[in-house]
């Protein structure tokens, strides 16, 4: 498909960067949207648009991972699944699951926050991905999946009864929509319940986060029987595994469909497609709306006609009044003493100084480790890099992370502060140093450029002295999420705690 250069369209993927199993709404002229968190927190994202096209974070709907004891350690795969977002008589719900405990609730009057504590409203394990109804009729259900890693089922929906402020459930959950009754589906998961022209509907996907296809199922009754139709596949598309998303109608008569796409080491990244309602009360999607084949658009005339903004998450940040911007979140939940303040000696109005953690030898395990999420085209990160403190061991500096990692930044040796860059692969026991120099002072300016196949190569300048250096590294996922670009520090297990100091972190798209 050759590609339009019209500014009053949009490019797929709208959001070139990890937001996991989104779903979203419209209230009034403004949409929202969710994402999974999984263990980095804070946790549930919050997106708004005026166009569907160009997202803001504007907050985060759960401060914390509960249990804190239990998240105050990085916990990957853990957390916040697939969660959904509703608007109900005055008031934003998030419906969330931990497939370790069950599903929780938290809501909101401003989608800005602040949210109540999450409530748990159904124990369980393997419980996931649920999204309410209110319907018609003036009850309210919920639909959820099944992860077998927890439950020993999958591929099952399940709907219950519940009350309209999804506090407790009415009735007994009755199995609707088994996927192994239905030819070439499995892992039936991420589904969104919605009310159409009097029928109840279903919007869910299956075949698996990297290959799968969207369907959507029809009843007259909330608990079946169900119809479905396949209604978005790759096709002959690079878009792999199109699905799991939000049907979402414009208030000037358009419909649209938000879902993600695997793109690995860059995570599930957010796609838009054009969606209508046939005269026989199906949808379609994607080429389908004018008439082509059932699989996404790459590029569509936009819903105001707006240019497109930036297609990433990551952001530059100063560090202003020595905090990081909400655009990070940390590998574990908060720990209050992770950031020193105004009234500790090494504060500094214009960094961010980071008390570091005990540091075992994988910066995957630290929990005081922020992280943004990597961008889904080249880029270069940097930032500066200081050591407040002096002692043997201590390290800080900037990584791009996921199950493999790459680090570059400022250790002290038992001669003194060196540069360090080191690589730690999946299975490897130990980090790999690719460079050491030593230095003069604790400090250097370190960027990470990551090309368009996330191989990364690394720059430490330090005055008038710079090392480049190819670590020959490709950056890799984490379990669930894509690679982050990530600050840390870490001092030697019983040698007290390290002290580090970051600057002026930017980051540029396009090759440095």
């Amino acid at each position: 498909m050759e590609l339009v250069e019209d500014a009053s369209w949009y490019r797929n993927p709208i959001i070139d960067a990890d937001v996991p199993d989104p779903d979203a709404i419209r209230v009034g002229d403004r949409f929202y949207l969710v994402a999974s968190s999984f263990h980095r927190a804070p946790g549930l994202p919050i997106f708004e648009s005026d166009d569907l096209v160009t997202w803001t974070r504007i907050g985060y709907a759960l401060e914390r991972n509960e249990p804190a004891a239990w998240f105050a350690l990085p916990r990957h795969g853990a957390g916040v699944w697939a969660p959904s977002i509703r608007h109900h008589d005055g008031t934003f719900f998030v419906v969330y699951p931990d497939p370790d405990q069950g599903i929780f609730v938290v809501t909101a009057e401003d989608p800005a926050g602040p949210w109540s504590p999450p409530r748990l409203l159904l124990a369980g394990l393997g419980l996931i991905d649920p999204c309410p109804l209110w319907d018609e009729d003036g009850r309210t259900y919920l639909v959820h999946g099944w992860a077998r890693s927890r439950s020993g089922r999958k591929n099952v929906l399940t709907v219950v009864e519940v009350d309209e402020q999804l506090t407790e459930t009415r009735g007994v959950a009755a199995d609707v929509i088994d996927g192994d009754r239905l030819d070439g589906f499995r892992t039936l998961e991420g589904p969104k319940f919605y009310q159409h022209d009097g029928d109840y509907w279903i919007f869910a996907p299956a075949g698996g986060v990297a290959t799968g296809f969207q369907a959507v199922f029809r009843a007259d009754n909330p608990y079946g029987p169900y119809e479905h139709r396949v209604v978005l596949a790759q096709g002959d598309t690079p878009v792999n595994g199109p699905h799991q998303g939000a049907w979402v109608d414009d208030g000037d008569g358009g419909h649209w469909f938000l879902h993600f796409q695997d793109r690995g080491v860059y995570g599930r990244v957010l796609h838009l497609q054009p969606m209508a309602w046939q005269d026989d009360g199906w949808p379609v999607m994607g080429q389908a709306v004018a008439g082509g084949p059932a699989q996404p658009v790459l590029q569509h005339p936009s819903l105001r006609g707006a240019p497109q903004g930036i297609r990433t998450l990551a952001r530059p940040d100063d560090f202003a009044g020595g905090i990081p911007s909400a655009d990070w979140q940390w590998e574990s939940d908060p720990d209050p003493d992770a950031v020193v303040g105004r009234d500790h000696g090494a504060w500094c109005d214009d960094a961010l100084t980071l008390r570091g953690s005990a540091d075992g030898g994988n910066v995957r395990t630290l929990p005081r480790v922020l992280s943004q999420a990597l961008p889904g085209q080249p880029s270069t990160a940097r930032v500066d890099v200081e050591l407040v403190s002096a002692r043997a061991g201590d390290r800080a500096g900037i990584a791009v992370l996921g199950y493999s990692y790459v680090w570059a930044g400022i250790r002290i040796g038992e001669q003194g502060p060196e540069a360090v860059v080191a690589v730690r692969e999946r299975d490897d026991q130990e980090e790999r140093v690719i460079l050491r120099v030593p230095l003069i002072a604790a400090r250097a300016t370190v960027a990470l450029e990551t090309d368009a196949e996330a191989r990364v190569r690394v720059s430490l300048a330090d005055g008038d002295a710079r090392f480049d250096v190819d670590p020959q590294f490709q950056a890799t996922e984490g379990q669930w999420v894509g690679a982050g670009v990530s600050l840390f520090a870490a001092g030697r297990y019983g040698s007290g705690e390290a002290l580090a100091r970051f600057r002026g972190f930017d980051i540029t798209m396009g090759d440095a």
